[in-house]
C-alpha cells in the first residue's frame, strides 16, 4: 500500500507548520535534483530544539535569521535549547556550527556521525575525495567521469564551511526530555555510520532523518575506508527494527511528506532492494564491474553529483550478493574488481539474515 500522507503540501521556505503539539516543520532548499530538506522545531521548555540545520546556503541563512527573530516575538522566546544533528551529510549538519555560534546552544550527535563528518572535512582516516576515486577506478568507473568527479572536490565543505568543536553524545537507547515529551533515540547504520532517528511514543511521532523516506529509496552506498562492509544489510536490519512501532506512528521524513504505514514502507524498500539484487545477479552471468552495472541500475543520465551516489550504491549491492553468496568478486591483473555470479546458491536464494559476517 502507499503511504498515507496527513498533510497535502508542504510549507514554503521560512515558513514554520505545525504537524502535532509542540512540533513544527521547516522545509529549506538543497541545490541538487533532490531540491529540499525537512527540518523539524520542538517545543522545549521556554526554548526550543531544532533537529537538523540545512546546507550553508545564503538563502537558508537568510531563512534561518528570519525564523529565529520570528520566535522571539513568541511567548516562549527564541532560545534556542539544543541543536540535534541525524547525521553527518551536508544538508543536515551544514549549518550546525553557524547556528551553534548565534545561540550558543549545543550540538547532539552520535560519535560516528560527529567524527565521520572531521574525517571527511580534512580528508583523512581514508575518507575524501582522493580515497573515493581511488575506489571507483578499481570498481571500473572511466576517467572521464573520474575527472569530472575530481573537480568536484571540496563539495562537503562547501555544504558544511564549519563544523562544531564541541558537542554533546547521543547513545542509541537514549531518552531526551524535550517539552515534557519523551523522545528516544533510534541509532540506524547503512546510510551513515551512526543515524539518529528519534522517536515520541508520547506523541506517537518519528522523526526518521534519512532512514525512512516515504516515495524514494535512501542512498545505500560503500566508502572507500570500509570497502567490503555489507551496508544494505545494515540499512535494512535497520529499518527492520521500526516494524515495532505502533501502526499510527506519524513518520517525518527529512524528504518527501509526512506519512503514516510504517510496515508497508519498509516492505516496500525490502522489495525494492531485492528487485536490484535479482537484476546485478542477473547482469553478472558474465564478469561485470560496478561501472559496468550503472546502466543496469541508473537508466537516466547521471550527472557527476549522481554518479558519485550510484556508484557507492552499485558497490553496495554486489556487495551484498557477495555476503550472501550470489555473487564471487574477481580482481584482475589490472587491479579492476569484476564480480560474477556464484553458482553456490540458485539465483533466486535471499539469505540476509545469514550474512552475519561482516
Amino acid at each position: 500500500m502507499p503511504p498515507d500522507y496527513p498533510v497535502a503540501n508542504p510549507p514554503a521556505a521560512c515558513e514554520i507548520f505545525p504537524v502535532a503539539t509542540g512540533v513544527y516543520w521547516l522545509r529549506m532548499p538543497l541545490p541538487f535534483a533532490l531540491d529540499h530538506i525537512n527540518l523539524w522545531l520542538l517545543e522545549d521548555g521556554a526554548g526550543w530544539t531544532i533537529i537538523d540545520t540545512g546546507f550553508a546556503l545564503d538563502r537558508v541563512k537568510e531563512c534561518w535569521l528570519a525564523i529565529l527573530e520570528g520566535l522571539t516575538q513568541g511567548s516562549r522566546g527564541g532560545r534556542i535549547t539544543r541543536i540535534i544533528i541525524t547525521h553527518f551529510h551536508p544538508d543536515h549538519l551544514g549549518l550546525a556550527a553557524w547556528l551553534q555560534e548565534r545561540t550558543a546552544a549545543p550540538v547532539w550527535m552520535t560519535v560516528g556521525e560527529y567524527l565521520t563528518a572531521h574525517a571527511v572535512w580534512h580528508e583523512v582516516g581514508g575518507h575524501g575525495n582522493a580515497a573515493m576515486l581511488r575506489q571507483f577506478r578499481v570498481h571500473g568507473l572511466d576517467e572521464e567521469r573520474c575527472v569530472a568527479l575530481e573537480r568536484r572536490s571540496g563539495g562537503y565543505n562547501r555544504g558544511v564551511p564549519t563544523l562544531p568543536q564541541q558537542y554533546r553524545r547521543l547513545f542509541d537507547g537514549d531518552e531526551l526530555c524535550i517539552g515534557g515529551q519523551r523522545w528516544q533515540v533510534r541509532v540506524g547504520h547503512g546510510h551513515s555510520p551512526e543515524h539518529a532517528a528519534l522517536y515520541s511514543p508520547d506523541l506517537g511521532i518519528l522523526i526518521s532523518g534519512d532512514m525512512l523516506l516515504p516515495t524514494i529509496s535512501t542512498n545505500i552506498s560503500v566508502f572507500a575506508v570500509t570497502p567490503d562492509a555489507d551496508a544494505l544489510a545494515d540499512y535494512l536490519q535497520s529499518i527492520d527494527r521500526y516494524r515495532d512501532l505502533p501502526p499510527g506512528t506519524l513518520v517525518l521524513p527529512s524528504h518527501g511528506l509526512p506519512f503514516h504505514g510504517i510496515a508497508d514502507r519498509v516492505n516496500a524498500l525490502h522489495a525494492h532492494h531485492e528487485d536490484r539484487l535479482r537484476l546485478l545477479e542477473e547482469n553478472c552471468r558474465t564478469p561485470r564491474s560496478a561501472a559496468d552495472l550503472l546502466p543496469t541500475l541508473f537508466e537516466r543520465e547521471l550527472d557527476a553529483h549522481q554518479t558519485m551516489f550510484a556508484m557507492g550504491e552499485a558497490i553496495a549491492h554486489l556487495n551484498r550478493l557477495e555476503h550472501a553468496g550470489r555473487v564471487t568478486r574477481r580482481e584482475e591483473r589490472d587491479g579492476r574488481i569484476l564480480f560474477v555470479a556464484s553458482d553456490r546458491l540458485p539465483a533466486t536464494t535471499v539469505s540476509l539474515g545469514a550474512a552475519t559476517d561482516r
